[in-house]
């Protein structure tokens, strides 16, 4: 879409730095979730469907972004840091107007209307383009005739109102501000023209979003040039003569080892954010029955999921935080490899539905897969830690999910009735032997009623698909109450799933 700033004013297009226009997007998308009848604090998770978050962090996080605020997520590796910053560049607005031409999206108005251009210079581009001789000591806003500056409505993307930097001790100013194109150089002859310029990681973020990872593994020189970007909105690089705009909503995340190397004056212009493991089982499933598809990934039994789940979050309680070689041993990414690796292990031993000892086997590959190999004997130390780990506490697990997803059942569909479970088990128990007449379950609607319910509640719930009949996946979880829970409901157990 083609248009000139004349025109965009005569339409009543107002320029708003970056932070101002994702508040208002936000309060847009809160407004529209409160309007279907969501509560506030409901509304606020709403935006972020794919992270899961402990306590206030979603309502701590849309409150800094309302108020204008730069990022920093911190917190053990593994915990979601990254996928919340890149959720939150899902939710800024990509449309909006700039200079055509522009290297580093002016907006039109910067060029045009002086209280603009005092707010948000343009670009030394920009501004020996529409100066008097192309001379950009003679450039003033209010000379520029708005009909005469090209506009474009275009949607901000990588490179592009986006730029994503990862830290590292390898990571120069130059990353940041640009370097030399030298097709350019050749063509203009002077080094220090700012057209010979490649934008560098600030200057393509300009009006959008910067996301920094691991922010504190960035070199001093470098974080002082991300320093006099969010102070001043603007950057100079060593080789050019002029200031450039670099004015984004920076997000940097960091784990905890690193934040005593981020520098104290950059630090202060972040606003911090713990991200931490969530402590709730319920949410911990969360992570991994949106991450995990079955349908598309192939069944792995509720069963199995939830007590791979409970392993992880059992090692986090018991297991320090001190030894950086197993910090990811309790990571989000853990939960998911869990599931990965357990239908792997099914997938080699030739079974459609994975069983207890696929679990197992899922459970170390995945756990010690993310054990720091920083030598050989440390390595083979805590690989013994983790197989330790997993004789103790594997089988707990198991038999607490079971036990749970049996007395959900017990308590929700046969109400308790002592007599109904029995009898459901004595049909199980007919069936299971008999792979002839579980094939044949339900052909003719007669036989097997309670069972027959049982898989209903297993197709409901988990909707296994192709080449997972519902029957199978239902005779897989009675197997597993069978050998787990003993379809027993102690007093108080508590459904921590739902």
């Amino acid at each position: 879409m083609r248009s000139t700033a004349a025109e965009l004013k005569v339409r009543g297009e107002t320029a708003e730095p970056p932070s101002d226009r994702f508040r208002a997007e936000l309060l847009r998308l809160l407004e529209g979730l409160r309007a279907r009848g969501l509560s506030r604090e409901d509304a606020v998770a709403a935006l972020f469907p794919r992270t899961i978050l402990g306590g206030t962090t979603y309502e701590d996080l849309v409150t800094s972004i309302v108020s204008g605020a730069h990022l920093l997520f911190f917190g053990p590796s593994g915990a979601g840091k990254t996928s919340l910053a890149k959720d939150l560049w899902n939710l800024f607005p990509k449309g909006t107007w700039v200079v055509a031409g522009c290297p580093v999206l002016d907006h039109p108005f910067s060029v045009s209307d002086p209280e603009v251009a005092a707010r948000s210079p343009p670009c030394p581009i920009c501004q020996r383009r529409f100066a008097p001789g192309n001379e950009v000591a003679r450039f003033d806003a209010a000379q520029v005739d708005p009909a005469q500056v090209p506009a474009e409505f275009v949607r901000l993307r990588e490179g592009y109102g986006f730029a994503r930097l990862q830290g590292s001790s390898e990571v120069f100013p130059d990353h940041l501000t640009g370097n030399i194109n030298l097709r350019r150089l050749e063509e203009i002859g002077d080094p220090m023209s700012p057209l010979v310029l490649e934008p560098g990681k600030l200057l393509q973020a300009n009006r959008g979003m910067l996301l920094v990872d691991e922010i504190g593994k960035l070199p001093l020189g470098t974080q002082n040039v991300l320093l006099q970007a969010l102070q001043e909105g603007t950057v100079t690089p060593s080789k050019s003569r002029e200031s450039f705009p670099a004015n984004f909503v920076a997000v940097c995340t960091s784990n905890l080892s690193d934040l005593d190397t981020i520098h104290d004056p950059l630090s202060d212009r972040l606003t911090s954010l713990h991200i931490g493991f969530n402590t709730l089982h319920a949410a911990n499933r969360r992570i991994v029955d949106i991450g995990y598809d079955r349908a598309a990934e192939g069944y792995v039994p509720e069963v199995l999921l939830d007590a791979g789940v409970r392993v992880i979050e059992m090692w986090r309680l018991r297991m320090s935080d001190d030894n950086p070689d197993v910090g990811e041993v309790g990571s989000n990414r853990t939960l998911l490899d869990v599931a990965h690796r357990t239908r792997a292990y099914a997938v080699l031993a030739g079974r459609s539905v994975p069983a207890a000892e696929d679990l197992k086997a899922g459970l170390l590959h995945a756990m010690r897969g993310r054990i720091r190999a920083r030598s050989g004997d440390s390595f083979l130390q805590n690989s013994k830690r983790v197989i330790e780990f997993l004789d103790r506490h594997a089988e707990e697990a198991l038999k607490r999910s079971a036990l749970v997803y049996w007395c959900r059942y017990y308590r929700s569909v046969l109400r308790e009735n002592k007599g109904e479970g029995e009898a459901l088990v004595g049909e199980g128990r007919r069936l299971l032997p008999d792979a002839a007449l579980l094939a044949q379950l339900g052909s003719d609607g007669t036989g097997f009623p309670r069972f027959q319910a049982f898989v209903a509640y297993v197709r409901d719930r988990e909707r296994p698909s192709p080449p997972v009949s519902e029957r199978d996946a239902a005779a897989a979880e009675f197997g597993l109450l069978e050998k787990f829970s003993l379809f027993s409901c102690e007093e108080g157990t508590e459904d921590d799933v739902r």
